[in-house]
């Protein structure tokens, strides 16, 4: 069974109200804040890793590479490659907002 399947609406009302709770922040700083008492440091581990993967991902390593360099599963890499291409495009969207930032910066 599929995870649209499983869970056919996304973003449910309480998704949508985390979605805009963190909107409405102002800064990295009161989003690490927020994180840090809503997730467990395993949680904000899980999704830096991930975030870290698609990012070697975006640079074309290998994914034997990729999973030595971050401690991460082949799994998880296939995953997180999976949704890089067929997801929401969230990955894709941060991933290029984050090199224009640095662009800029």
């Amino acid at each position: 069974m599929s995870t649209e399947e499983r869970h056919p609406e996304w973003p449910n009302a309480e998704q949508r109200d985390l979605l805009e709770t963190i909107s409405a922040l102002e800064s990295p700083e009161e989003i690490g804040r927020f994180l840090r008492d809503l997730c467990t440091l395993s949680e904000l581990e899980a999704m830096s890793h991930r975030w870290e993967v698609a990012r070697l991902l975006d640079e074309r390593l290998p994914y034997l590479e990729i999973a030595r360099r971050t401690g991460a599963s082949t799994t998880t890499v296939t995953r997180v490659a999976h949704w890089l291409r067929h997801g929401e495009d969230g990955y894709r969207l941060a991933l290029e907002r984050r090199k224009r930032a640095a662009a800029t910066a």
